[in-house]
């Protein structure tokens, strides 16, 4: 009867119903609590064919009683299985729900940086929640919908056949222009299915900007134009929602109106058979009762078309993001380093974030174990790159990248990371306590790491002063602490799991001289016996490094201690002299 779509667009639809294999059992009973559900359902007209045939023409007093309770007794049975068919439905959409949003949620975690960065963070947020939540609708009262009515839709149909085929002939003659109304809107709810959803993405993901960027929206005073922003998505959202009610709203008045034609046309046709006595009374009134319980099934389908539609849109975003290629694949068989010593080589590395500009030219260097070594140069010199190479953010277009003289494309990455310490230009801090935050991702930490880690960091004594210590909430983003305090809890975060490698990301850049002294003495401490990668913005914090990289164009310029570059004249002498307000001998 109904051509609900083209078999590609059914694909996503049964890519999701796959989901449901684990519960079979349940979805089973299900199904069979649907099937009985509708047979209740459809039986009570032919009872009533009897109540006006055998009862009110013949007068049989008897048969009135036992039809009565019947009538009951199947709308118990019929309560019981709806009740049944819904309770097992619902449990099984959950289950399947939460299975796709948590494998969404994974998925999004380990997805590329470039993949991430390249979308805005509300948009996997909405999919995540919006677009996994739709998927509900599809899997539980759609099912039901479609299982349901569409039992009762064969069952009415097989009752009309029985009653009067001449009539039943006339009705088919008619069903079809529903069926073909129903086709022709389906294409269209899946358009504005996904439009929908992709305006609340965006809704979701300006609310998201803004709440996250609150300061500096009250700083620059612009809450009104973020006001803007949000309402003209919110509009657009509207529209979107809107323009789907108008074409479900036409679709199901339209199948409305042809079937009340339909049956306008039956009580003609039948009522002359009746006079003609081709027909008894009882079976007219049961075959029109068969004809108004018809409407609901097929208004029911067109809508069960309308959400399926609606949810394919969902699950093609979803899919999306499920089906999303890897960029930095893992190996087949990966190598566990453990435990890392800290070496690390680049062999000629090549890197762009996009094919049309290199950020690393061929770049080549050895840290030995232990050592510290510090990168400088000018912005989009490839420093903090080189940083992320080195931890498989990107893996790289060409050449090597190598710890203890293995290409960390074929090693256990998380095993790798988890020997790696990282304290970044921006300590983003997580919403818990002090004691979350220092151990994170540390299992099973104890409460001397922790204290070891903070006075290595030299925020141990602060914490001492607070009333609940180590168990003090520190917020969302770490919002009640200061930007030194912040910063050396990232500190205490990198150096509690004792990593062989520490980076350190313009990790003082953004403090001020006094607290970046402070910092930079938690950081001497904690890159002490550790392979230290710097990479810095004030080149007064680096002149103990055993070695320092100067960066130009993605390629090393330079290379030497801090008495050497200087000696030397280059370009490490220029920004030195430039950060210290000296002039070069070129420019006195």
């Amino acid at each position: 009867m109904l051509k609900l779509a083209k078999k590609e667009e059914w694909t996503s639809y049964f890519r999701v119903l796959k989901y449901c294999v684990p519960y079979k059992k349940r979805l089973i009973y299900a199904v069979v609590c649907m099937i009985l559900s509708a047979v209740a359902s459809i039986i009570p007209p032919w009872l009533i064919k009897n109540v006006v045939d055998d009862v009110l023409i013949r007068k049989q007093t008897q048969l009135l009683n036992i039809l009565c309770v019947s009538v009951v007794f199947l709308y118990i049975l019929k309560a019981a299985f709806a009740y049944a068919n819904l309770y097992l439905m619902t449990w099984v959409g959950q289950k399947v729900v939460i299975d796709i949003r948590l494998e969404l949620y994974d998925r999004t975690q380990r997805l590329s940086l470039a993949t991430l960065y390249s979308r805005r963070s509300g948009e996997f947020l909405s999919r995540i929640t919006n677009d996994v939540a739709t998927l509900q609708n599809i899997l539980a009262s759609a099912v039901i919908d479609f299982v349901v009515q569409g039992v009762t839709f064969v069952g009415i149909i097989g009752f009309l056949i029985f009653l009067n085929w001449r009539l039943t002939l006339v009705t088919s003659l008619i069903i079809p222009v529903a069926a073909l109304a129903i086709d022709r809107a389906s294409s269209k709810l899946r358009s504005v299915g996904a439009v929908i959803q992709d305006r609340l993405a965006m809704v979701a993901a300006i609310a998201q900007e803004a709440v996250s960027s609150i300061k500096i929206v009250r700083s620059f005073a612009t809450e009104e134009e973020e006001y803007k922003r949000f309402k003209e998505e919110s509009d657009l959202h509207f529209k979107a929602v809107m323009k789907g009610t108008q074409v479900r709203g036409v679709l199901e008045g339209i199948v409305e109106v042809i079937l009340i034609s339909a049956l306008a046309i039956i009580l003609w046709s039948g009522g002359r058979s009746v006079i003609a006595g081709r027909l008894t009374a009882g079976g007219l009134i049961a075959f029109c009762t068969y004809i108004g319980l018809l409407v609901q099934p097929v208004r029911t389908l067109s809508r069960v078309v309308s959400s399926i539609q609606q949810g394919a849109a969902s699950a093609d975003r979803i899919f999306e993001i499920l089906d999303e290629k890897n960029e930095v694949p893992v190996a087949e068989n990966p190598q566990i380093l453990s435990p890392m010593e800290g070496r690390v080589s680049f062999e000629n590395v090549r890197f762009g974030y996009n094919d049309s500009k290199m950020v690393l030219n061929g770049l080549s260097f050895d840290i030995k174990r232990g050592e510290k070594v510090a990168i400088v140069g000018p912005t989009g010199a490839g420093k903090s790159t080189i940083a992320d190479l080195i931890m498989r953010f990107y893996d790289p277009q060409g050449g090597a990248v190598k710890v203890d003289g293995v290409d960390i494309r074929a090693v256990e990455i998380k095993s790798y990371r988890r020997q790696i310490g990282v304290v970044p230009q921006d300590p983003v801090l997580m919403k818990g306590t002090l004691a979350y935050n220092i151990g994170y991702g540390c299992k099973n930490v104890t409460k001397e790491a922790l204290v070891r880690a903070a006075e290595m960091a030299g925020i141990y004594d602060f914490i001492k002063t607070l009333p609940r210590g180590f168990d003090t909430e520190v917020g969302e983003r770490g919002v009640t602490l200061s930007g030194g305090q912040r910063q050396r809890v990232a500190i205490a975060r990198a150096v509690v799991r004792d990593p062989k490698i520490l980076i350190m990301d313009e990790a003082t850049s953004s403090l001020d001289t006094l607290v970046e002294q402070q910092v930079q003495e938690a950081m001497n401490n904690a890159m002490e016996g550790r392979t230290a990668i710097v990479i810095a913005h004030r080149l007064s914090t680096i002149r103990d490094a055993d070695r320092i990289f100067v960066l130009r164009e993605g390629a090393i310029a330079e290379m030497g201690t801090h008495d050497e570059l200087i000696a030397a004249g280059g370009q490490y002498y220029k920004m030195y002299a430039a950060g210290n307000g000296r002039h070069t001998p070129e420019e006195a």
